[in-house]
């Protein structure tokens, strides 16, 4: 075989994974329309309940810097309907007159700063006065639905060790937090909920993540500065059967509201996927070879690029297509139009605010600010990108808020 020759079987193997990619989601769509007509059922409300008890769940709240955002959460859990539970909050690098302890919450102040998410839960697990049956990890500015802990309960009973909550966006008034709260709707739809129906593990994310605390043990990170949720997923979904999604236990996160802000968290997400990327590769590759389709699936979608890199591609591939084969380029023009159709059908079955819809047109803004961040990936290496939080809001004022829209 010459190298011309091996150029081009490997030019046709990355489209083929890259149109892969680009019909996930229409996959997605085409399977929830086909359940809607077959009026199947919930995976979670057919399985039946395998222990009698109620579990114990720890959270871990880490917070560094500020402890505004502390009072709202805590007053979220506080609402919960289910009470076996209690809370640590790491308050890192934090005012330690601000005293949050009370029955059910017991406040810790590093005497060394940790600058880490990674650091903040293993100190809290070191201070932990008994071991719980599960932990759940927060970030301070999260606020929780009262019955978040009871539906990961419920989850839990029938014998799922490792459940990730739904996000739900805080606020929406700006058109960046309308375009970060798009990429939530889109996401937990294609890779958390459709997953979780079709009897796969759903991807896990850095907060409202629950997971048997026995399982946590023995896990290992390359380094403090980012990444906890990427380490984590792959560790998990060695360890059990299927990482579930529990819709119903909704987790209201803020959404960022500028373009510098977007910037620097996409900076850190795409220095940490990059990151982990060759664990993901491995997990892969032990996956086809224990022939556990699950794990393929679940690794192949891991190793994927981000979506802006994938839509740069398929747009080469088309426009590269024109001068090798038109029926070639046509079909990626198909493909691409399936994914934007996809795209818009999601975020409008997930959301009726018309206000996204008018949100679409910034997208391009919004992809510009993420090629920005992936060129600045290096200072995620070296430094910890903390996110600045700004919306200091109650679960109360969101509830009453949804039940005012109605």
């Amino acid at each position: 075989m010459t190298l011309v020759q091996l150029l081009k079987i490997l030019f046709i193997l990355l489209q083929l994974i890259v149109a892969v990619y680009l019909l996930v989601p229409f996959t997605a769509l085409l399977f929830r329309g086909i359940r809607q007509l077959l009026r199947a059922r919930n995976k979670i409300d057919k399985k039946p309940v395998l222990y009698g008890k109620d579990f114990t769940f720890y959270f871990i709240v880490t917070a560094h810097e500020e402890t505004a955002f502390i009072p709202p959460l805590l007053d979220s859990i506080r609402r919960q309907t289910y009470g076996n539970q209690l809370t640590y909050i790491v308050a890192d690098c934090c005012d330690p007159s601000a005293n949050f302890d009370d029955g059910k919450t017991i406040t810790l102040y590093p005497a060394t700063p940790l600058n880490s998410k990674i650091r903040s839960i293993e100190y809290a697990m070191a201070a932990f006065r008994s071991i719980p049956d599960a932990v759940i990890i927060l970030d301070a500015d999260n606020l929780i639905h009262p019955g978040f802990l009871s539906e990961m309960n419920t989850f839990f009973k029938k014998g799922y060790q490792v459940v990730q909550a739904n996000f739900k966006a805080k606020n929406t008034d700006t058109p960046f937090a309308r375009m970060d709260s798009m990429g939530d709707l889109f996401n937990f739809f294609v890779e958390r909920e459709m997953r979780m129906e079709a009897g796969l593990s759903s991807a896990i994310w850095g907060a409202g993540i629950a997971f048997d605390y026995k399982l946590y043990q023995g896990i290992r990170y390359k380094d403090y500065l980012g990444g906890f949720d990427k380490k984590l997923q792959v560790h998990l979904a060695s360890q059990v059967k299927q990482i579930a999604f529990a819709k119903d236990a909704v987790l209201y996160d803020e959404k960022i509201s500028d373009g510098k802000a977007l910037e620097k968290q996409r900076t850190r997400w795409i220095s940490s996927q990059f990151k982990y990327q060759m664990e993901n590769v491995r997990f892969l590759l032990k996956a086809l070879k224990e022939l556990n389709m699950n794990r393929v699936y679940f690794g192949f979608i891991n190793i994927r690029p981000p979506l802006f890199i994938l839509l740069a591609l398929a747009l080469v591939f088309m426009t590269a297509n024109i001068f090798l084969s038109v029926y070639t380029s046509i079909a990626w023009a198909l493909l691409l139009f399936l994914f934007l159709f996809s795209f818009i059908s999601i975020i409008r079955i997930q959301s009726k605010d018309n206000r996204y819809l008018k949100t679409l047109l910034n997208i391009p803004q919004f992809i510009f600010r993420q090629v920005v961040a992936a060129v600045k990936i290096k200072k995620a290496s070296k430094s910890f990108l903390k996110t600045t939080h700004t919306q200091v809001i109650y679960i109360s004022d969101i509830l009453e808020k949804k039940t005012t829209s109605r």
